[in-house]
């Protein structure tokens, strides 16, 4: 049986971290630039340091794929695109896509270069997989929400048009679906969709209930902070699903983590591939010494999470949103401002050890980690952890010992040669990658991953690849040269990125040759050897870019006001109001199903839903594959779509399959829609209108009306939803049987409240999800007259969290605006106690 090829993705935030990576065995890296990715605090590369990077990947047989995963704003979209364009000419293997327009312009402008799709596009089901080739992307990396049975079902729908999935396989985990969070951006300003996510939800809250004034009971306050992937031991499983590449997550990590996390993974993952090439089936489970150092790592706890099947509490950190290392023991003693520990592990001078006390949690750094006759370490406290006592409990969150010291060098490549030396011709020698099989077995990882990353690459034995020749070898005037000499002198390459495995000296009795000449000549076929495994990874010629053909621009017959409706009370109070289009959540259609005010309510379902409504498709839509919530509950969203009824669309993966139902297909602002790309690919996709994202400011939004290939609206007023969750926020009260239709929790409206007393309404859904709404109501309805000016002629009002008598004030409010707007160009005044979004201020 042929061993399996899949690849394992380590992250590069810095160069240390490139080579922590390249060294511990990844067979490829992803690295940002300074713009354009989702990590933007990280180190990052620069062009030129990229050059450098690919350089030294590419050597060593590792691919280098650059992050651009984004939302790109109107002005970016030429420096994004040119961004692209030198990183592929400096080596880059592969992009990383979020924005739909950049995904589908590199696509065609950059065919030679693979098009990965980000996980922030949020694909979670088989229409996702096919919209992805539309865009023509070679790999799609798949959203963490899914089971292992989805994982499976998807990698084969992607295999069957020639793509590949990769899932993350370890690393932070986000509470909220991969590209839909809005917390960091409309509480701070710092958009996670534009690589400066703040992680507000690591923060803590309180969760309560509009029946109780005090907080419900909880394991922890850090109610959306969930515990870190480790899916080591499902690496097994993975692989026979079909996954083609195991991502560690981690840029804004350090290189120590990277070296440690990805050279378990690395072992892991080759017995695992040894036993597939043997036949043998089953788990590989990793040791307890690599869980030990996936620990000390970083941990915030592990999970496989939604992987095998669990999204309940088991999941979370709810008492830590942070690295809690490895357990060393309990303190035994608090004596003359020092604790005494008896450690559970080895200690040394320079651990970085926690304290977990009543008061809160405290580091020190260990001075010496010399025990006394009873084995116990002192360690000094100093007044920098207070209320240390007896019995509390300590944790090692940095090791000395598993500092990386950086070494640009390696791993070294491992090369066998030949050495002609023969009397009348010329002195030659030759070099070529060393076959694993040739490798000693104390080889370092990355050497020993390296050769077989080379050798695949030419699966016979390798012919020499690099090879040079000296002066016409002559006689010996005085000492002849022996084959012990040649190799002395030819293994000198401490200062290079190479080690010798093997030489094969061809040499005639008698031979004499001057040492420096025999270093030269090596050098050389080591340069020759170095220019053809960089091959055409170096200094690329970029194909000529031709412009797009445009699309005629949208006829827009009139201005259209709308609004989004959870229960048929509020739809009909809006359609009196003067709605004239009425979207329901395919989740609120079902009967029982209707929520008013955040509240479960059947006193809303009275009377029954207006005729024409069009129904909105949800942000979270697996297949009923594997675990997932559609297949537990046999909840199908897809029974609404009806060819030629207007349906609204809030993914690409949506879209596609509305699109091809032969529906009338509206955009949701879940898909970010930020770009005139974007709005052609929606456009050639079949969507009519498209509802634009709420991270646009005024500006941005102008420069999307140019020339316009579909309607184009907006959400104007109404709680702006922050998050989607596969892990019910409810869970937090206790015990939970997930048969959400019954569940009295949802008959109460919720909501989390910080530590500066704002509170966030939290709305769980029929399929388990929650939805996490703004503290604080969006409302630009005096903004009308701009937003008409820009091109927006269609506006929302979304009466999720209203009773009836608010949506139909709101509603109204919408409509007198408009008049206003229309008859003379005024505006209704501002409402207090409201936002106005992004509208006015951006997002960093």
């Amino acid at each position: 049986m042929a061993r399996p090829s899949v690849e394992l993705l380590a992250p590069a935030g810095t160069p240390e971290a490139l080579h922590a990576a390249v060294a511990a065995g990844a067979d490829a890296v992803y690295l940002g630039l300074e713009a354009f990715n989702a990590r933007r605090n990280a180190g990052n590369f620069t062009i030129d340091s990229l050059g450098e990077a690919c350089a030294y990947a590419h050597l060593r047989g590792a691919k280098v794929y650059v992050a651009m995963n984004t939302v790109i704003l109107p002005g970016e979209v030429a420096d994004a695109l040119e961004c692209a364009r030198q990183a592929y000419r400096a080596g880059a293997d592969a992009f990383i896509v979020q924005d739909i327009g950049l995904a589908s312009e590199l696509s065609r402008t950059l065919p030679e270069a693979r098009l990965h799709i980000s996980t922030q596009m949020n694909t979670i089901n088989a229409a996702g997989i096919h919209a992805a080739a539309r865009l023509g992307a070679r790999r799609v990396t798949l959203g963490r929400e899914l089971s292992l049975g989805e994982v499976e079902a998807l990698a084969s729908d992607a295999a069957a048009l020639g793509m590949e999935v990769e899932v993350f396989a370890h690393g932070a985990l986000c509470i909220c679906y991969s590209g839909q969070c809005l917390m960091s951006s409309l509480i701070g300003g710092r958009s996670a969709n534009r690589g400066l996510c703040a992680q507000a939800c690591r923060l803590p809250f309180e969760l309560r209930s509009a029946s109780l004034r005090k907080p419900l009971d909880a394991p922890g306050e850090h109610l959306l902070s969930p515990q870190d992937l480790c899916a080591v031991d499902l690496i097994g499983d993975l692989v026979d699903a079909g996954v083609a590449s195991l991502k560690i997550e981690g840029r804004m990590k350090s290189p120590e983590y990277v070296a440690a996390v990805t050279a378990v993974y690395r072992a892991v993952l080759d017995r695992v591939l040894d036993a597939r090439e043997t036949g043998q089936a089953g788990p590989i489970p990793a040791t307890d010494d690599e869980r030990a150092r996936l620990a000390e790592a970083f941990s915030r706890g592990f999970t496989t999470g939604y992987l095998e099947g669990e999204r309940g509490n088991a999941m979370m950190s709810y008492q830590r949103p942070n690295n809690r290392g490895v357990p060393v023991g309990r303190v035994a003693e608090v004596r003359d401002g020092a604790a005494l520990l008896k450690p559970t592990v080895p200690l040394a001078a320079g651990d970085v050890v926690e304290f977990w006390t009543r008061k809160g949690h405290g580091a020190v750094t260990l001075a010496s980690a010399e025990a006394d006759r009873q084995g116990r370490v002192r360690i000094p406290l100093d007044g920098r952890v207070r209320g240390v006592k007896a019995g509390d409990r300590v944790f090692r969150v940095r090791s000395a010992e598993a500092a990386y010291a950086d070494d640009a060098l390696a791993p070294r490549v491992a090369v066998r040669g030949t050495v002609a030396l023969r009397i009348g011709e010329p002195l030659r020698v030759s070099f070529a990658p060393a076959a694993p099989a040739d490798l000693p077995a104390d080889a370092a990882l990355g050497t020993r991953a390296a050769a077989r990353r080379l050798a695949d690459r030419a699966p016979s034995a390798p012919a020499p690849l690099g090879t040079a020749e000296g002066p016409v070898v002559e006689p010996a005037r005085t000492k002849a040269v022996t084959a012990d000499d040649v190799r002395a002198h030819v293994d000198r390459l401490g200062s290079t990125p190479y080690v010798l495995t093997d030489l094969a000296v061809d040499l005639d009795e008698g031979v004499g040759i001057g040492f420096s000449q025999l270093h030269h000549v090596r050098a050389a076929a080591l340069d020759a050897l170095g220019a053809a495994l960089l091959a055409g990874t170096r200094d690329r010629v970029l194909p000529r870019v031709t412009p797009r053909d445009p699309l005629p621009e949208a006829r827009v017959a009139g201005c259209t006001v709308a609004a989004w409706a959870t229960n048929p009370a509020c739809a009909r109070a809006a359609k009196r109001a003067g709605a004239e289009v009425i979207f329901v959540p395919a989740l609120n259609y079902r009967r029982g199903e209707a929520v008013i005010a955040g509240q479960l309510s059947a006193t809303a379902e009275q009377a029954g839903y207006p005729k024409q409504c069009a129904v909105a498709l949800p942000v979270a839509d697996h297949d009923a594959e594997g675990c997932s919530r559609e297949a537990r509950v046999g909840y199908d969203v897809w029974r609404y779509v009806e060819e030629g009824r207007p349906v609204l669309a809030d993914s690409l993966a949506a879209l596609e399959r509305a699109a091809d139902a032969g529906a009338i297909v509206e955009v949701g602002p879940h898909l970010p829609v930020a770009n005139g790309l974007s709005l052609d690919v929606c456009a050639a996709f079949g969507a009519r209108r498209v509802w634009l994202s709420p991270e646009l400011t005024l500006r941005q939004i102008e420069e999307l009306g140019r020339d316009k290939p579909v309607e184009l609206g907006l959400t104007v007023i109404g709680s702006q939803e922050l998050m989607v969750t596969e892990h019910c926020l409810l869970m937090s009260q206790g015990p939970c049987n997930q048969d959400c239709a019954a569940c009295p929790r949802r008959r109460t409206p919720h909501h989390l409240k910080d530590r500066k007393g704002f509170e966030f309404p939290v709305v769980t859904d029929a399929l388990g999800r929650s939805h996490l709404y703004n503290s604080v109501r969006l409302d630009v309805a005096q903004a009308l007259p701009e937003l008409l000016a820009a091109g927006v002629s269609s506006f929302m009002v979304d009466t999720t969290l209203m009773n009836v008598e608010e949506s139909a004030q709101a509603v109204g409010r919408v409509v007198r605006a408009l008049k206003v707007a229309q008859r003379d160009g005024n505006s209704v005044a501002k409402m207090p106690d409201t936002t106005s979004g992004h509208l006015f201020r951006g997002v960093s």
